[in-house]
């Protein structure tokens, strides 16, 4: 997807029991993170990124998360024009978390 890197929720599950230190940052609504986010995320919702991109750290891989992955993905190739280059996006976004979480 437009050369940004994809992380799956079985990857991103797998490196967060590994005790890998991630930071995670949900784009979504406050109404939608209402319903739960991933142990750790930061809640940033899409709009406000480029009025704060001093909370994304420039020098970490930083995974993005969204309902489905598109938005995530949309910030991702913003961040990516904008000089960050260890942006990732969750592929599948909180849909295909919640999915892994119920098996």
């Amino acid at each position: 997807m437009n050369g940004i890197p994809q992380i799956t929720a079985p990857e991103l599950r797998q490196r967060i029991e590994s005790g890998e230190e991630l930071v995670l940052i949900d784009v979504r609504e406050a109404d939608e993170v209402a319903l739960g986010m991933i142990s750790g995320a930061a809640h940033i919702p899409m709009g406000d990124i480029p009025y704060r991109t001093s909370d994304i750290p420039e020098d970490a891989e930083v995974i993005f998360i969204c309902r489905s992955g598109s938005r995530s993905q949309r910030v991702c190739e913003y961040l990516y024009t904008q000089g960050y280059s260890g942006v990732a996006n969750l592929s599948g976004g909180m849909i295909g978390w919640n999915e892994l979480l119920e098996n």
